[in-house]
């Protein structure tokens, strides 16, 4: 992940690297989901402990700390595309991994935190990003392929080719 990133302003070209599965994720995932866990506390701690609440405090502590991830997936006969808004993310900022029924994208952004003089006002968003997605197919993991261009991340999943089941008559012999 480098100090560079692009904003939605600036246009980001390139090839994404699409990994497969690994246990890589699931200690990223474990990082963020500690958290979220432990911002919901505080939220919960701060507004007096009340009961019911619970649910609240978890999506708001989730919504500081992630980028929301819209996607499109659109299915063919022969692969499923999923188009993911990521702005502001760059190729580097990414990492796709693809199990044969699962699509998993996680990306960290860094900020330059420059100060220009005091600060008056800021609105900014997360700089994390974690989205996972069950296919509604298996997918052949060897030739996925994704390209991220103007906060767009495109990625092409071509499904494995099932041989088809065939009636064979049994001949006299």
């Amino acid at each position: 992940m480098t100090a560079q990133s692009g904003t939605a302003m600036q246009p980001i070209k390139g090839s994404v690297p699409v990994r497969p599965g690994s246990a890589n994720l699931l200690e990223q995932f474990d990082k963020i989901y500690n958290s979220v866990a432990r911002r919901a506390f505080e939220l919960f701690d701060s507004n007096g402990r009340w009961s019911g609440h619970e649910l609240d405090d978890w999506l708001h502590a989730e919504a500081e700390l992630l980028h929301p991830v819209h996607l499109e997936m659109t299915e063919s006969d022969s692969d499923l595309t999923v188009l993911a808004e990521v702005p502001g993310f760059n190729a580097k900022d990414l990492e796709i991994k693809v199990e044969p029924m699962r699509l998993s994208i996680a990306g960290r952004r860094e900020t330059n935190q420059e100060k220009h003089g005091k600060r008056v006002y800021t609105e900014s968003c997360a700089n994390q990003i974690l989205r996972v997605i069950d296919l509604p197919a298996e997918v052949d993991t060897t030739r996925v392929s994704a390209n991220l261009k103007d906060g767009i991340l495109r990625i092409d999943l071509p499904k494995i080719v099932h041989a088809r089941a065939v009636r064979v008559e049994p001949k006299m012999t």
